[in-house]
């Protein structure tokens, strides 16, 4: 009977042949805090990712973030490169200025390092090429953080209008994204010092909100480029934001299709809702879950189901990337080639607001 006892009790603390072991943590690295997103990450409870550095040259700044985080400061670097040779990271996660993204990729890609950079990709669609060359030349996932990619509503949006042909071929697209002004909302002020700056962020409601309209477009005409771009932009509070445009609209041509891209900082609330109008109906995402659709006398409301893991989120999504479970296709939010894209549309946008003048979209290069 003792013996039976002790081979039970063997057996049930042997684990089965087949289960699988824990995954340990991705080994992720910060290049940047000044960034507002940052905070999603730092103050992540999960236990899939282990920060293990943080590469920010405002050290008072870093130390101050480590100890809100429970950082400890032996993980804070002054330089990136120092912390990728000391440390060696799975991946590493930007959040300073969009001017840098490229240089975040210079240092990550030759040591074959994998990047995860806020959107959009690059201020300019020349640093957006170059990024994609070095991402291509040394074979590292390069991919773009959107809010709007986690949205169930987007993901249900995409599959009744391209999965399900729900409403036929596109016609219109109009996308709003922004919120009432970075100062209005209380952005932390090493976040606004380079939001407000037109060469770091790349201009200001334009680059900031544009990108969101520019990226779930092109994802929805799969990769195809506009025919034309024509910008408007404005300055409607010239005090707060001397530098850059506070209000910016976009429309872009396709063969059989328009897009318009509404992005403000003077909305008097925060909004990021798509519409997507067909031959015979509409589909509007009107928030991260809920839709509007209409192919018949009457519209219905569907509540989306969030996305599939591990689609849930980006750090989810980047340790899955990084780690090679998940492929990027080239052509969906995140992918480089549709952000190359999306950087040649704001560019466009720039030139066309610049000169007053439809900018017609150049072929690929």
């Amino acid at each position: 009977m003792l013996a039976l006892l002790l081979a039970s009790t063997v057996m049930a603390a042997t684990p089965a042949p087949n289960a699988a072991a824990p995954r340990p943590p991705l080994r992720i690295a910060v290049a940047g805090l000044t960034h507002g997103h940052v905070h999603g990450l730092l103050g992540r409870r999960s236990a899939d990712l282990e920060i293990v550095g943080i590469a920010e040259k405002d050290q008072a700044l870093a130390r101050r973030y480590a100890a809100r985080y429970g950082i400890p400061e032996g993980r804070l670097f002054p330089d990136l490169a120092t912390l990728l040779d000391r440390v060696h990271p799975e991946a590493v996660a930007a959040f300073g200025p969009t001017s840098e993204h490229l240089a975040v990729v210079e240092a990550c890609a030759p040591r074959r390092v994998p990047v995860m950079v806020e959107k959009p990709l690059a201020t300019t669609a020349a640093d957006a090429r170059r990024i994609a060359e070095l991402a291509r030349a040394h074979r590292i996932p390069v991919v773009t953080n959107y809010e709007t990619t986690w949205y169930g509503s987007n993901r249900r949006l995409y599959q009744l209008v391209r999965g399900e042909e729900a409403i036929g071929a596109i016609r219109k697209m109009v996308v709003h994204d922004g919120h009432p002004g970075p100062v209005a909302i209380g952005v932390q002020p090493e976040f606004l010092d380079w939001l407000l700056d037109p060469v770091r962020n790349g201009g200001g409601a334009l680059m900031d909100f544009g990108c969101y309209g520019a990226d779930l477009m092109s994802w929805l005409m799969k990769g195809q480029r506009p025919l034309t771009v024509t910008a408007v932009t404005q300055q409607l509070q010239p005090t707060l934001y001397p530098r850059v445009e506070d209000e910016a609209t976009l429309v872009l041509t396709y063969p059989g299709a328009q897009g318009i891209i509404e992005a403000s900082w003077n909305w008097p609330f925060g909004r990021k809702d798509t519409h997507v109008y067909g031959e015979h109906g509409y589909v509007l995402a009107v928030d991260g879950t809920r839709l509007r659709v209409r192919t018949g006398a009457a519209e219905r409301e569907i509540e989306a189901e969030p996305p599939p893991p591990p689609r849930q989120d980006p750090f989810a999504f980047l340790a899955a990337v990084a780690r090679g479970e998940l492929q990027v296709a080239p052509d969906e939010p995140s992918g480089l080639e549709l952000n190359v894209l999306v950087m040649e549309i704001l560019d466009a946008g720039r030139e066309s607001a610049r000169t007053g003048r439809t900018v017609p979209l150049p072929p690929a290069r």
